[in-house]
């Protein structure tokens, strides 16, 4: 069966959809902001403190795989296993 792939599209593939859907996020978006104004300004407050309290745990996480610890990253085989 030779099925023509333009008429499969839906109506997710239509730009008229596509504007009414962004206009829909950006008014549920408004109204979202609007009703939240204050539980956010809290959180603004406090947002550039919460970012610096957790850059010792990023670099703890980030940098668990250096090899330190006295390995030789060079003795590994391909597994990750010393030889």
């Amino acid at each position: 069966m030779d099925h023509d792939h333009q008429a499969h599209k839906g109506c997710y593939s239509n730009p008229i959809f596509k504007w009414i859907f962004v206009g829909f996020l950006l008014v549920a978006g408004y109204f979202l902001i609007m009703e939240h104004r204050a539980h956010l300004a809290g959180v603004l407050g406090v947002l550039p403190f919460l970012l610096l309290l957790a850059c010792p745990l990023i670099h703890l996480f980030m940098h668990h795989g250096h090899g330190h610890h006295g390995e030789n990253p060079s003795q590994k085989d391909d597994r990750g296993e010393q030889k």
